[in-house]
């Protein structure tokens, strides 16, 4: 068993987990996974036995433990991937990293009404959930956002895939699942495509689809 753990939330709802197990599994590292159930009793106690700040996901690498999603994978990125998961000029890095960190810190409205749930049925929000006017905000903004990058060629965010691309994954399954209107944004639908395409995406997919634990707070 390799030395590197990957302690993750449930496949079905935890995005965070997601962002830096599609960063692990692109760059080709090997590892082993711990599933923490979410919204027990004993999960933060569970979640504390690897990481003092008591979230998932959680990557040990021998005597390091790096937790937070986006250091996960500059981690990885500076260990094992050369520097590959950020693009390699200056302008296109700096770039990436500042939607890389607007989606880690923002958007807060799109993932409070439209929460990862990859077991959901695809279909818009069912009654007395609706997108409202700061929702459909966000949601605005990272299409524009999408369409704006995508105009430099793709076939990812920065050409190659990135970091970017792992941070708006989880994304891309809310928009599918809960139907999201982007029928004005070819670009953006096009690249939604090639991410859920992913055959490294479909495997964790596969995953989620046989957890068979519902939380009702995900529920929509």
């Amino acid at each position: 068993m390799s030395e590197r753990l990957l302690v993750l939330g449930n496949k079905k709802y935890s995005s965070w987990s997601l962002r830096a197990w599609i960063g692990l599994t692109l760059a080709e590292v090997t590892f082993s996974e711990r599933i923490i159930r979410l919204d027990r009793p004993q999960t933060p106690t569970e979640i504390r036995r690897y990481s003092p700040a008591g979230r998932v996901p959680v990557l040990r690498d021998g005597e390091l433990t790096v937790h937070d999603s986006l250091a996960i994978l500059e981690y990885v990125n500076e260990a094992y991937a050369e520097g590959r998961l950020w693009p390699q000029e200056l302008d296109h890095r700096a770039l990436a990293r500042a939607v890389s960190a607007e989606m880690h810190a923002g958007f807060s409205h799109l993932r409070e009404l439209l929460p990862m749930n990859l077991g959901r049925v695809h279909a818009p929000l069912n009654p007395p959930w609706y997108i409202d006017a700061a929702a459909q905000a966000e949601i605005d903004r990272v299409l524009s956002m999408w369409d704006g990058l995508l105009a430099g060629g793709g076939p990812f965010l920065f050409g190659e895939w990135s970091i970017a691309d792992c941070m708006y994954l989880p994304v891309a399954t809310r928009f599918r699942t809960y139907q999201v209107d982007m029928s004005a944004h070819p670009l953006s639908q096009a690249y939604l495509g090639r991410l859920l395409g992913l055959p490294a995406f479909q495997h964790w997919e596969a995953d989620a689809l046989h957890e068979s634990e519902e939380l009702p707070a995900y529920a929509r």
